[in-house]
This record gives C-alpha cells, structure tokens and sequence, in this order.
C-alpha cells in the first residue's frame, strides 16, 4: 500500500505544471463569467493541490533516497567482507586511482591507507600504475609481474579488473579490485631446483672423481696391496664424508631460500644458546689447541628467532674461529644486550687472534663455495656453504653479519639483532 501511495504521488508530481495551468485556466475562465463559479473553485482546489505537491514529493524522494541506502550499504558491506576474507592483498579503487577499501593482507603488506588516497602514494611501481590505468581507460583486465626486494625478494603476480555486475551498489560499475597473489614459495621452489643441480654437480664432482681413481687403482695395480688398500679406503671415507657434508649443506642452504621471506617470532635466550655451543665445540677446540673465552651478562639476553636456525650461526661462526684463527690460540665470544653497543638492538661478537683475511675478500666471504684458500678450506673440511648459510639465516632474522678483519691481527664477526617483538 505504501509503495502504491508513492507511485501515486511521484506521478502527480512529474504532472504538476500541467495541473497549475489547468487550474489558472479554470479560474480566469470563471471570473470571465463564461464558467460556473463551482469550475472556479475546482480551479483553486487543483492550484492548491498543485502547490502541496512539491512537499510530498520531496518526502517521498526522501525516502526513496533512505531506501537505496539501505540497499546499497549491506551490498558495500557484503563486497568489502568479502574482499577481507581473501588471503592474498586486494584492493579496491575508484576511477583516478583512488582507494576505496584494503583488506588485511594489503595493509599488513603495504602499510595501511586512508580511504580517499590515490594508489601512487602506496605503491611506487611505475609498471602496476601504469598497468591500472590502462585498465580504466579500456575496462578489460590485465595482469603484470611485480618483485618486491624489501626486506626480502619477492614474486607477486598482479592483476587489476572492473567489478562489474553490481547493480545496486553506489558506483559498482566503476570500481576496480587490485589483487597480489604471492608467487615466491614456487619461484624459489625452481630455483632451489636449479641451484641444487649446478652446486651439486659442480662440487660433487671432484671427491666423485677421486673415489673412482682410488677404486679402479683398488681393482688394477692395488688388488694385492694391503698397505695401499687400508690408506686409499682411509682417503675414500673422507671423500664420501666431505660429498655428504656438501648435500647436507645444500640441502639446508635451500631450505632456508625457501622460507626467507618469513621472519621467525619466537623470543630465543642467546646466553644459554652460546654456552650450549661452546660446551659441544669443546672437543674440536682442544684438539686444535685452542681456548673459547665467553663474555656474557648474567640476565636474560632476548632475540626474535628461530632457536636451531640460530644454534646454526653461532656454531659456524664459533667453529670458524677455532679452525682458520688456531694459531692465535684463543676465540673470544661477546654477547651485549641492548644499550652496549652502537646499534638499538643485540650484538653478538665471535673474534679470533688469527691470521686475518685480506680486504679483498671480505666482501666476498659469505658467496656460495667462494673460499679464502681453496686447499686450507679442503683441509678443515669446509664446504665453502658454512657464510652462505650464515648469511641466508640472518637475513630471515632481519639481523646483519658485519666482518672486520686485519691481515696479521685476527678477524671479528659481529652479529646485529633487532630489538625482540613483544
């Protein structure tokens, strides 16, 4: 019935000019005395209905305004709950570029945006602006890849396109949804792939070679030789030791490519941490006639991070140290919590009395099978991953590893934490 009324009433509205002039045409026509004084008051009765209209109209146009915005708000709703419950980033803009709606995963990875702000203050990518625009200008969908190298590289691919087939929803024809999804598990998963198979048979190749020679000498001229068999199978061993520690290593260094980009959010105590690998790397460090010096405060020394991934570090570093710094005879180890060093967060600090490395290579120290000195390395049966390693860890930790080193006076390996989240 309600409806009914309003249709009624918007007609008479729209036919409202009509009526005032029928109306004033009645009138003068009664005053001329040619019409009835009964059309006459029609006529004033039509004027005044005509005249009362206006006010009903501007009612009912109220109302239907209040109905659309009951429509249209559930529908906004509806879209934008939706776009929030997407996993990959989305964003919803209006034509120009500006911004109507991120859901989480866009503001956890770009940073949150008021709404009313044009897309270029987020996002800074020439290729996805550009890419955007041709979109409104077109109205068909296009796709681009996008790497982004802050605080660790990764693949998106993004896509743009119209939402259209919203009717209802206040310029739902002229909207667009900007959408990320997350590409860098499987290009890391590739590379993993490729890098593997390049590292593997690069370095597999020579203890490979070796074991062949010493079996087909075992088979020929050794076949008798009991003296050359127990010596050439001692070398063997060693060979397949070394070709085991290789994969692992490799094995390890892809493992921490593949989940890089993910930070770690356990708190970890450094202080038992360090006396934990100091006590296992005892053995190796009297053998070689060296002494671990640890330096640590007596309270907790709190860090965001991956306990094993961290016992990783410090092992290599330590072990390092005794090994290429022997001849200094001692290894000194410092942990500083927050507010006793240069930088806001905690330092780690692993220092030998050794040789030192030249300059030119310590920008070069944590490449993958870069080595110093290929035949000392060999000989302390290092896989020249042990840095890479070190590196990939620290960069997963948003830690960094700074090396100084003095030919002649030893070197220092620092490790910079950022202060814990809490």
């Amino acid at each position: 019935m309600q409806e009914l009324t309003h249709r009624v009433v918007q007609r008479l509205y729209d036919a409202r000019y009509i009526l005032v002039v029928a109306a004033v045409l009645s009138l003068l026509a009664s005053l001329s005395r040619e019409v009835p004084l009964w059309h006459a008051l029609l006529g004033l009765a039509l004027v005044f209905a005509a005249a009362g209209l206006p006010v009903q109209s501007r009612v009912a146009r109220r109302q239907e305004r209040m109905l659309r915005k009951e429509r249209r708000e559930p529908l906004e709703a509806i879209v934008f709950n939706t776009c929030e419950a997407m996993d990959d980033p989305a964003i919803i803009l209006a034509p120009g570029g500006v911004i109507k709606f991120l859901n989480s995963a866009a503001v956890k990875q770009f940073g949150a945006m008021k709404e009313g702000a044009h897309l270029s203050s987020m996002l800074r990518s020439p290729a996805i602006l550009d890419m955007v625009r041709t979109v409104m200008e077109t109205g068909h969908a296009d796709s681009i890849e996008h790497i982004e190298k802050v605080p660790s590289e990764r693949w998106f691919l993004v896509r743009v396109a119209p939402m259209t087939g919203i009717a209802g929803m206040k310029g739902g024809s002229e909207l667009y949804m900007l959408t990320f999804r997350d590409q860098s598990e499987s290009r890391r998963m590739d590379r993993m792939r490729s890098d593997f198979i390049a590292n593997a048979s690069h370095e597999l190749r020579t203890p490979l070679a070796s074991l062949f020679g010493f079996i087909e000498t075992m088979r020929g001229p050794a076949r008798e030789d009991a003296e050359a068999r127990d010596r050439f199978l001692g070398i063997m061993h060693e060979q397949a030791s070394r070709m085991t520690r290789l994969v692992d290593d490799l094995l390890s260094l892809s493992r921490l490519e593949l989940k890089a980009h993910v930070m770690p959010t356990d708190n970890v105590d450094l202080v038992p941490l360090i006396n934990h690998i100091s006590d296992s790397l005892k053995p190796l460090a009297e053998e070689l006639g060296v002494g671990i010096q640890i330096s640590a405060p007596d309270q907790p020394v709190v860090v965001t991070g991956d306990r094993d991934e961290l016992v990783q570090v410090f092992e290599n570093l330590i072990e390092n140290a005794c090994k290429y710094g022997q001849s200094g005879g001692q290894v000194r180890v410092s942990v500083m919590p927050s507010g006793e060093n240069d930088g806001d967060g905690v330092e780690v600090s692993v220092s030998d009395n050794g040789p030192g490395i030249p300059r030119e290579h310590v920008p070069r120290l944590t490449e993958r099978f870069y080595r110093v000195n290929v035949e000392a390395s060999r000989s302390k049966k290092g896989t020249g991953l042990g840095l890479a390693i070190v590196k990939h860890i620290l960069t997963r930790h948003r830690a960094r590893l700074i090396v100084h080193s003095t030919v002649g006076k030893g070197s220092d390996f620092r490790v910079k934490f950022g202060a814990p989240q809490r």
